[in-house]
Parts: structure tokens; sequence; C-alpha cells
């Protein structure tokens, strides 16, 4: 016998190097893989972010945004281009094409962006970024002075100590105010001195600088010449000379305006557990270990109090490690015990000798698929992990098949026990049965490449799975073809103890692994060191143990084979007898299942509802709202949410829920960069927004859900008058709203009247909650003209649009670096001035001759209201009319096929010029659905190929492919039961790329089913016997490889952790996918296959 398979057999030592060489190519790989809570993904998306201080939405629409859009038109791979003019920000976002060159369009934008040179004078250079996964890793709040210069030098030092930090080298200090030295002068004192602002403004530039003079080549060496006059500081800028009369009297700046060296004028405030604090961030790199910054930071806080002041108390908020730990945690103790419960499974059906080899293809395809990744720059997260457990039940498909086969030639069909003899039969065993194997994993990775082809942020998720996967499948395909069989033809033990101890260990290490996880790896050493200690001096006793187990093993098989041969040999018998009422019911099945699908027994959602581990109160008040009635406000809901934290940890002492509230001002910074998976942009600020984060212990430590929680902070806040938005958000995971509908036009009015519509007609459905829509009215707006009187005085609506806006806004003079702070220098009107409306009409305007007239005799100023925000897509105006729903009640799919079939045709008839589109969640769904459908389809013809090539035959593949559907069915029936036990409330996207991964799977145990036929006809049995023969025969490892499947997977099936939720739909499908289909494959298959020979009967007779 030749061929790798006897060659590998033959040479036992070569089999163990190839083995050996795999695990150390894993083991020695693993070290070298990133631990982080996400993988980095690409979004292909590019921001463009602009700054224009002091202009008005429609001004930064004007000024920026359309001239940036119009410099980026015709760049090749951009697929949409949209921006958002927000007051003293235009923000403009570049999608890309999957196709894209991300780089090569980054360098092109940047490029574009740069040729402007039509921006106004008042803009600041452009932020170009390219938007990548958010890779925060921690918040520490600093908490102790209530003086904010303090707090803030306190942050700086501890961000400045932290960045310092061996491994560390991304850390901020946010929602902190920056520096600003504002240099306030009045109209009176302008006048007294007769002096113009500009003139001002260019003396303070002439009198702080600092310049080289070049230098002095002397005989005694070169002297450098410097003009050293910059100022720093407040009194150092009060010191400089504004004017100097004829008779040598120095005007000083102290002299005729106030220098304030303070902050910027916003209001951005934070509150930790009620005090004033400040937020450090700390993130990574790419390639950096999210658990080895953690562990350098904390040791850094614990170290902390020896030599920051007295009263700073540093906290760990967010911390992306402790979600890490808990993620791989959760996934790390699901594989462990659907790994016991597929040994258990193993020992239950195999021989113990037989179920070891059988199990050791696990860890080996796991070591193989650990080395290939770390090659492929993954790294060891929450979704790769999930990749190892959703496959962890179908590596040992192939074992098992190759296992059962080479055992029931050896042990089943009377052969002498001798070495060669079982050599022999293992040889012969593996061959009869390569080649459904090896084409079984090909159609079990096939199914696997849509799921890994998928478009957007969710298929690059679904790639690290199926990625995974085919690694482990591929090692598993190689140690079940070249290992397994020579272990099986080699006697390693000849005593029943020494086969009871092969089974044993594995089991052993699992139970120690357990152990020494928790931290006491005393305790396991000396588990450890009694089990051998117990074994050794026992070792008569353990012998007749391992006899019993032998025999009890041998027991439950005899009795399983006796069922097999004799209830279910009359089962197959009658099923395949009447085969059309068979294959005609299993057809009813799946119309029913279509129709529950149709008639919304379960619904469907494109994410599943995910609660997390925090809750957080968004408040959004009128645009223009003054910052003291918004911290009025958020005061007021930070106190109920303390005041229910205190009631809950109260009500629950053994686990407190609630550990932290967080509350800020002028912002939503939790939401807006810690609460996503993006990275870039510009996030919306002002005294009008506020937000309070109520951190909760992990979810599977409380008696109480983020849910109920989040129930009882809002019936405890009430209404709140005069709210734009306030919610409550308690979702772990979110693409966006579950309703987005993006109305475009050119009239904003008209958009505005259309959204006002659907916002109305969605209130009339039940379950629909959180109406709203992106238009918001902007703050009061004063518009300036010129009047007759002020043209013919030489003056331009330019000059006058200068001269308010430096006396009202400022005008920055100069920008200087203090540390590592950028501080600007503003010179502006006092506070008194700037902060009524009367200022403006005592403002006096100057002409171009110098002379100073009223504004009210040359201007005049015009009271209004403009947008809060102008939203645009490719060139036109848009806004989004948005809402969620309760899964309870209703999904979104069935409110926008009721909604979009009358009232919104009925709506855009009136309203021609407007167009309506889905965004978010719903063109995610779409966009998936369309790329998953083709991608699905070519995969069902590789798969029809694979299957007819081996078999040659075009009928046969069809009968195969038949358990497909019933993968669908079971995975529908499998979301019901998990439904109505409370563990999932729909389907979801997850759920129906599970459906897909499990078609691969099924097919295989069919194929198996089909070659037994073929090679049971082809020594000359007739059909029907040899159908229900091969059923029978088959009947074992089918059952035990769909077991398996459902075992590795029932730990996190019934895993009830945010880290879990988002990967339970797929491994729902998977798990009861594979069981429905498992008994397909033995009842319907079976008479598929005689109907298509009966079908061939006729046609011949015919």
């Amino acid at each position: 016998m030749s061929g790798p398979i006897a060659w590998f057999a033959r040479n036992h030592i070569a089999a163990n190097l190839l083995l050996g060489a795999i695990v150390m190519a894993g083991l020695v790989s693993l070290p070298s893989m990133s631990q982080k809570s996400f993988p980095d993904l690409d979004f292909n998306l590019i921001t463009v972010s602009v700054l224009y201080l002091g202009a008005a939405p429609e001004e930064v629409e004007e000024g920026v945004c359309i001239r940036v859009e119009e410099a980026l038109e015709g760049i090749q791979g951009v697929e949409k281009i949209s921006s958002s003019a927000i007051e003293g920000v235009c923000s403009v976002s570049v999608e890309l094409l999957e196709s894209a060159d991300a780089s090569k369009a980054l360098g092109d934008v940047k490029n574009r962006v740069d040729a402007i040179d039509t921006f106004p004078r008042e803009t600041e250079k452009p932020v170009i970024t390219l938007v990548t996964t958010e890779r925060s890793v921690m918040d520490i709040a600093v908490t102790g002075p209530t003086d904010e210069h303090e707090l803030k030098a306190i942050g700086q030092l501890v961000r400045d100590e932290i960045a310092a930090l061996r491994g560390v080298t991304q850390v901020q200090l946010a929602n902190a105010r920056p520096y600003e030295i504002s240099i306030e002068i009045s109209e009176v004192s302008l006048r007294r001195y007769g002096l113009t602002f500009q003139q001002v403004a260019n003396a303070i530039r002439a009198a702080s600088l600092d310049l080289p003079g070049g230098s002095i080549k002397t005989e005694g060496g070169e002297i450098l010449l410097r003009t050293k006059g910059q100022a720093y500081w407040g009194p150092e800028f009060e010191q400089l000379v504004i004017l100097t009369a004829a008779d040598g009297t120095r005007v000083y700046l102290r002299d005729l305006a106030e220098v304030v060296d303070g902050f910027e004028d916003t209001e951005q405030k934070l509150w930790f557990d009620g005090r004033p604090a400040a937020l450090i961030r700390v993130a990574r790199t790419a390639d950096q270990d999210v658990l080895d910054i953690s562990n350098a930071v904390k040791d850094y806080i614990d170290s902390s109090v020896d030599h920051l002041p007295e009263g700073v108390e540093l906290t760990v908020w967010n911390d992306g490690s402790v979600f890490l730990r808990e993620r791989l945690d959760t996934l790390f103790d699901s594989a462990r015990q659907g790994f016991l419960l597929v040994l258990i499974l193993l020992a239950l059906f195999l021989r113990p000798r037989l179920s070891f080899w059988v199990s050791v293809g696990v860890p080996v395809a796991f070591m193989g698929a650990i080395f290939l990744a770390s090659l492929l720059g993954m790294s060891i997260d929450g979704i790769s992990t999930f990749g190892f457990i959703l496959v962890l039940g179908i590596l040992v498909d192939d074992a098992v098949v190759v296992g059962e086969r080479v055992y029931s030639m050896q042990y089943r069909s009377g052969i002498a026990q001798t070495d060669e003899n079982l050599l022999t039969a293992a040889i012969d065993g593996t061959r009869q049965v390569s080649v459904p194997v090896i084409f079984g994993v090909l159609t079990t990775a096939t199914a696997f490449v849509p799921v890994m082809l998928g478009p957007g942020s969710i298929g690059q998720i679904q790639s690290v799975i199926a990625t995974i996967v085919l690694c482990c499948l591929a090692f598993s395909l190689i140690e079940s073809q070249l290992i397994l069989p020579s272990h099986l033809g080699h006697k390693s033990v000849s005593s029943a103890g020494g086969e009871v101890g092969l089974m044993l260990i594995p089991l052993f290490g699992i139970i120690l692994w357990e152990v020494s996880w928790s931290g006491r790896s005393y305790l396991a050493l000396a588990i450890a060191t009694l089990g051998v200690f117990m074994a050794w001096h026992l070792h008569g006793g353990y012998e007749r143990f391992a006899a019993g187990l032998i025999d009890r093993q041998q027991h439950f098989s005899d009795g399983l084979e006796n069922l097999i041969q004799q209830k279910f040999r009359r089962l197959v018998t009658k099923a395949t007898e009447a085969r059309y009422v068979t294959v005609a019911a299993a057809l009813a099945v799946f119309i029913t299942t279509i129709g529950a699908i149709s008639g919304g027994h379960m619904p469907f959602s494109f994410f599943p509802s995910i609660p997390a581990d925090a809750v957080m109160a968004r408040l959004t008040m009128p645009l223009g709202t003054s910052a003291t009635v918004t911290e009025d406000i958020i005061d007021s809901i930070r106190s109920v949410g303390e005041e229910l934290g205190a009631e809950l940890n109260a009500m629950h002492p053994e686990a407190p829920p609630v550990t932290h509230v967080l509350a800020a001002l002028g912002g939503q910074p939790v939401s807006n960069a810690g609460g996503g998976i993006f990275a870039g942009g510009t996030s919306p600020t002002g005294g009008h927004l506020a937000e309070v984060t109520m951190q909760l212990i992990a979810g599977d430590q409380r008696e109480i859900s983020t849910l109920e929680i989040a129930q009882q902070w809002r019936e405890a806040v009430g209404v709140v008058p005069d709210v734009v938005e306030l919610s409550f958000n308690s979702s772990s995971f979110s693409v966006g709203a579950e309703i987005d509908m993006q109305l475009e036009g050119s009239d904003m009015d008209e958009l505005r009247v259309v959204a006002t519509k659907m916002r109305e007609r969605l209130a009339d459905y039940p379950g629909v909650v959180d109406i709203g829509d992106s238009f918001r009215a902007g703050k009061r707006e004063i518009k300036l003209e010129i009047l007759p009187a002020g043209e013919a005085l030489g003056l331009t609506l330019g000059m006058l649009a200068i001269q308010v806006r430096q006396s009202f806004y400022g005008e920055e003079v100069q920008r200087i670096q203090r540390g590592r702070d950028d501080v600007k220098v503003m010179l502006r009107y006092t506070a008194s001035e700037r902060r009524t409306l009367g200022a403006l009409d005592q403002m006096r305007i100057r002409t171009l001759d110098g002379s100073e007239v009223p504004f009210a005799t040359v201007a005049r100023a015009t009271l209004a209201r403009g947008f809060s925000a102008i939203k645009r897509i490719d060139g036109r105006r848009v806004v989004n009319v948005t809402a969620d729903v309760d899964r309870t009640v209703i999904t979104a799919n069935e409110i926008l096929a009721k909604f979009g079939a009358g009232p919104v045709q009925e709506i855009m008839r009136d309203h021609p010029r407007v167009s309506v589109s889905l965004e978010g969640a719903q063109r995610e769904q779409s966009e998936t659905f369309s790329s998953l459908l083709p991608m699905f389809i070519l995969a069902l013809f590789i798969i029809y190929a694979l299957l007819a090539i081996p078999l040659r035959s075009y009928g046969q593949p069809l009968i195969i492919m038949s358990v497909i559907p019933f993968a669908f069915v079971g995975a529908v029936c499998g979301h019901i039961i998990m439904k109505a036990l409370g563990l999932l409330d729909s389907m979801a996207i997850m759920s129906i790329q599970g459906i897909v991964a499990a078609s691969g799977v099924v097919v295989n145990s069919s194929l198996v089913l089909v070659h037994a036929v073929n090679h049971r006809r082809a020594d000359g049995m007739s059909v029907n016997e040899a159908v229900v023969e091969a059923t029978v025969s088959r009947c074992r490892p089918i059952l035990l490889t769909s077991l398996t499947t459902f075992a590795g997977l029932t730990p996190l099936l019934l895993n009830q952790s945010v880290q879990a939720g988002v990967l339970i739909p797929m491994a729902t499908s998977v798990a009861w996918g594979v069981m429905l289909a498992t008994v397909v494959t033995l009842l319907v298959v079976p008479a598929g296959y005689l109907i298509l020979d009966d079908a061939g009967a006729r046609s011949s007779s015919g």
C-alpha cells in the first residue's frame, strides 16, 4: 500500500513529529498575538474636519462644506460624500467602495483639500483622518480639587506620567477646556486712546515675539542674534507696550484692557460620583496589547498615592481590559465546557482509546489555526475566540467518521488482533471514507466563504470568524488523514487501565485548567501530585476501576447498537417504504416553517438587542439654551441616578449593581467616544448638551437587568420640560436607529414639513418609540446688512463683518506653545459688552478714512433663527427621520413594510422634489442581504460540484443538498425555543449567517450516507437493502457528529453575558440547524435516494 495515508500510518515517528510540529508552532505563535476586545476593522471611511469658529451652520456650509465637496468630486473609489455643517465646524465623510485602495484615496483627498485656496480666512487647517476601530483601553477619573485650574494641572501631570510608562503611547486629557488668554477691551477704552481694534491687535503682535536675527562671525567664534520678547502668560501680556506718546508716555496693555489667563469661553464640566473631575483617556496602537497597557496603568495608579497631592484620587472608569478579560473568560469557559461535553459524548459512544485519539484532533487543529492566524496578523479577541467555539464540535466530525470506520474494521470484522492486521485495517478504513471526509470538509469550508466575504463592518466581523473556522478545518483534515490512522493502527496501551487513562488525561487536564484558571495554581499542582501518587500506589484498584468503566461503556455502546439495529432499522424501513409520504411530510414541515416566519411568529431584527453593563442618559436641549439651565437639569438627572444606585446597592448588598456615575456638561463624551467602534470625525459640543452614565457590574453578576435599571431611572426622572431629547440607552451594540429614513431635497423648509408628517404618521403605530428627526432649530441669529448711508461712506459688507467678528467673537492675535498646550491669544470686547444686544447698537464702525460712526447709522441688524445643523449627501441637503421599536410588540421590518406601502407613498406624492431612502441598520441589512444572496447561490453551486465529482452523479448531490432547507427549519425552531426560554428575542443577521454556515456542515453526514449506499450497491446489494443497511451502519457516526456539534455550542447558548450575546444567534442557527438536519439525513435522505432511483428506473423503462 502506498500514498500519504499509508506512509504516515506505517511511519509512527513521522506522524508524531507532524503532530508535535503543529502543536509547537501554535504554542510559539500564541504569545505574539495581541489581545484586544475587538478586532481592528477597516471602515473605508475618510473624514475631513474644518474648524470655522464663530460661524453659523449656513456660513459653514457655504464657506467650507460645499467647497470641500466640489474639490472631492471625481476621486476614484469614492462611493458617497456626506457632510454636516454645525456651528463652527464642517465635517465631511467620504465613503469608499469595498474594492477601493484606502491609502491611495486618503492621499488623493489630502491633495484635493490642501489645494483649496478659497476657504474663509478664519478657518483652521483641515484635519483629514482615515477612520479606524476605536482603540480605547480605559479612562481614568481624576478627582479632588474643585478649582478648574488646579484640577486640569493635576490631570496634565497624571497624563504625562502615564504617557511615560513603558508600552503606553497614546494618552490624552479629555473633555477639558483648552487654555486661552483673553484680552478684553471695551469700546470706551478704544475711543479714549484713539485706537482701533486692528491697531491694538497689530501692536500686540509686534511687541510679543521671538525672532532669530542671524549670527555674527567674530575671531572668537560665531555669535547668534535673537530677539526675545514673546509673552507666554497673562501678566507678561499686561506689560506689553501698545502706544508711546510724543512725550514718551507709555500706554501698556493693562491700561486699556483686562487680560484673563484662563480657558476658552465654552461650557465643559465633568463630575465623577458627584465630584468635579478630569478624565484621562488611554488608548493603544494596532499592535499593542490591551492587558499589558492596563496592567502598567493600574500599577501606576497604585503607586501614585505617594507623590500626588493629598486628596487627589485616581479611579479607573470604562476599563476595556475588564471587558476583554470577561469576554475571553466567558468564551474560554464556554470552550472548556463545550470540549468537556464533547469528550463525554465521545467516551459514551466510542472505546476510550478511540475517543481519546479522536479528541486529540481538536487541540491539534486549534494550535494549527493559531499558527496561521498569527501569520495573518490576527489577534486574540472576542470574535476570533468565538470562531474556535463555533468549530469546536465540527472538528471531530471527520475524525469520528474515520475512527468509527477504522474501529469497525478492527474489532467488528472478526480479524485477528495482530499489529499488522490492526495497521492494515486503519489504513483501509481511512481510505474507504477519505473521499467523503475530504469533500465534506471542502463543502463546510465553501459554506463559510459567503460569511467571510460579506460587506461592511458586519462582513469584516464575520470574516474573522470564518477565517478561524477555515484554518481549524484545514488542520483537522490533516490530523484525521495523516496522524489519526497512525495512532489507531498501533496499540499504544494494552491494559484496561492504560486505555481508560488515555481518556482521563484530557478530562483531568480540563479540570486542572478550570482550577488553575481561577488563580489557584498551587491547588492545581497539589491535585495533580495527589493524582499521580494515587495512580502509582493503587494500581491494582485502578485497573479494576478501569475495567469496570470499559464494561459500562461497552454495555452502553451495545445497547445503542441494539437500538439502532432493531427499532431504528424498522423506522428506516418504514420511511423508505413510504418514501413519498416521508418526503411530503418533510416538505410540509418546511412550508409550515416558512409560514411561521411570514406570520411573524419569529420576528427578525438586523442586530440583536444586547444589554450593556452601563445605562446612559443623553440630554439635548434646544440650541442656544443657557449652560446654567442645562446644568440644573443634568444635575437633577444625576442626583436621581445616584439615589437610585444607592437604593439598588442596598437591595443587593452581595453584588451591588451600580459602581460609578459620570456626568458631563457641554458634550456627550462617553457616547461619542467610547460607546461605538468608530474613531474619527468631530463630536458636537455646546451648553445645550449633557449626559449621565451609570456604570454597572457585569450582567451575569447582577440580579437586576440593565433594561430594568434604565426603566426605573426614566420613571424616577419623569417629564423634563422644554427638552429636545432625553433618552436612556441600555444597549451594548448598535448600528444606528432601528428605523432611519433619509429625506433628500434642496429646500430645507420642505424637508422639515415632510419630516414632521412622517413623525406624526409613525406615532400611529404601537411599539414605535423615540421618534425624532435630525432637524433642529438653531440659535437665534442677528443678520447684518449695509444701509445706503454706510455705502456712501465706502463701507462694504466685508468690512462690517470683520469689525463685528473682531469685537464679539474676537480676533486671534497669536497662538503660543505653552508646554504641551496650544494656547490661543484672543482680542475681543469685554464680557459685559458681548452678552447684550444693546452693545451692537453702541458699537462704533470705522470707515475707510478712519472716522467712527455709530453702528445704527450705517447698518441694520435683523433677528432671525437659523439651523442647528445642515446635513448634505452628494451635494443635496438631507433630514433623517429616526425611531426605535419595542421588539416585544413589533419589529422594524414589520413597521417599514406597512409604513412604506401606504403613508410614505402618500406623503411623497405631495412632495415630488423630495426623495426618501433607508439608512442606518436598514441600509446595512439591505447591503448585507444583497451581497449574501448571490454569494450563497455561488456557494451552493460549488458545493454541488464538490459533491457531484466524487459521486459521479448529477442527481445524488441534489439528494444530499436536500437537507440544507432543514438547516433553516432547525435554526428557526431553535430560535423559537430560545425565545420561549427568554434567551433570545428575535432572529438577526448573525442568525442568517449561521444558517449559511450550517448549510455546509449538514451536507457532510448526507455525503457519508450516500457514499456508503453507493459502496454497498457496488458490492452487489439491491438498492433498497443498500439504503437501509448504509443508513443503519452510518447512524452512529452521523448521530455522534451532530451531538458533538450541538454539545460544543451548548455552554455558549446558555451564557447570558454581554460578551456572548452578540454571538448566540449564529451559534443557535448552527447548533439547532445541524440537529434537525440529522433527522432529515437519517430518514428523508434515504427516502429521497430511493425516489431518485425510482425516477431513474421509470426513465430507463420509458
